[in-house]
């Protein structure tokens, strides 16, 4: 018997103006965005996207904007409207990121040269702001690190850098770590594990890192070797960029930063290089082979700071970690490859060049 050409009766029954036909389905819609993390339990691997220039990772060149507030970035696109804020290639707002950068520089500077104890607030105000931010960000991947003995923790580490040195700064992240792990015990035990370990994380990538910063200007020539730490951060990342340009085909860590390539790393340390061997031998008078150890090694640690955020960033399916800075994102998101890269500018200078 041929079969009646008009759909059957769906599950509403007869009459309900409802066909199996008619039903409407999800299950081949594609989902958009990324899923939200759970509270609990694994998260899925959130892969790099088809196309790098929609990637939510800065190009190498992520300090220069930290210092000077300049992005290379070529034309804008053809369909760009007359009169419309001019992008990068990352979509940001390239005056807003140069006007903003070019801000940040002018304070840094003039708290160095103006009044040197002034650094220490800017370096508190970054702390605080960084702490926040990265905190926030955890926190809507299913963290939960308690804030205020990190942010109390953090200005201490600061402040003790400063007056107490290398011992202070140990003694304060210490104390910090048992406040943390104080504090969160009024939560309970669910989650305690997961929640104080990230806090502890945060101690240490932020307001430890800082620190030393800070121990950086403590000897008689400070000012300079700030200065010197900040621009070889600075010509890490304009050398990688420029060289990854012009030269980039093969890609460092393609599933955590695909715009990066060895090439790139290779331009980072050459420009490490040479800066280092100028400032060291011409203002510091220290050993030719001493500004290229140095540079060589900032450069790694810069790029390694820079991917270190990035990964943070893509387990927790964000773009950037704030959104107070236009055209950057958040601070933390400038403070990537400083931080790390303070702790061996301290180290290898206090070796070269002792104060």
């Amino acid at each position: 018997m041929a079969s009646s050409p008009h759909p059957q009766p769906g599950p509403d029954g007869p009459g309900s103006g409802r066909s199996r036909l008619a039903e409407p389905t999800t299950e081949a819609l594609p989902l958009v965005g990324r899923p939200a993390p759970a509270a609990d339990g694994p998260r899925p691997e959130i892969p790099p996207p088809a196309n790098p220039a929609d990637d939510g990772d800065e190009p190498p060149l992520t300090a220069l904007p930290d210092a000077l507030g300049a992005e290379a970035t070529g034309e804008p696109p053809a369909d760009t409207p007359s009169g419309a804020p001019r992008t990068s290639r990352t979509g940001r707002n390239l005056g807003a990121a140069i006007g903003v950068g070019a801000g940040m520089g002018a304070v840094v500077i003039a708290s160095l040269f103006l009044y040197r104890p002034s650094f220490l607030l800017v370096v508190a105000l970054a702390v605080v702001v960084s702490v926040t931010e990265l905190v926030r960000a955890l926190d809507r991947g299913g963290y939960r690190p308690p804030l205020p003995p990190v942010l109390v923790g953090g200005l201490l580490m600061v402040g003790l850098a400063w007056t107490r040195g290398a011992s202070g700064l140990v003694v304060a992240f210490l104390l910090t770590v048992l406040a943390v792990l104080l504090w969160r015990l009024g939560d309970g035990p669910v989650g305690y594990l997961r929640d104080a370990s990230a806090a502890v994380l945060v101690a240490l990538y932020v307001p430890l890192l800082a620190g030393f910063a800070v121990l950086l200007l403590t000897p008689a020539d400070g000012t300079a070797r700030v200065l010197l730490f900040i621009a070889t951060v600075v010509c890490s990342d304009v050398g990688g960029f420029a060289a990854g340009v012009l030269f980039g085909k093969h890609p460092m860590a393609k599933s955590i930063s695909p715009k990066k390539s060895w090439e790139g790393f290779a331009g980072s340390v050459l420009a490490c290089a040479v800066i280092g061997t100028l400032v060291i031998t011409l203002t510091f008078h220290g050993p030719w082979w001493g500004g290229i150890a140095f540079g060589v090694a900032m450069a790694a640690t810069a790029t390694l700071g820079d991917l270190a955020e990035s990964l943070i960033k893509r387990d927790l399916g964000i773009k950037d970690m704030g959104t107070m800075l236009p055209g950057h994102g958040g601070l933390m998101d400038r403070m990537d490859s400083l931080l790390p890269s303070a702790v061996v500018a301290y180290l290898l200078l206090t070796a070269i060049v002792p104060g």
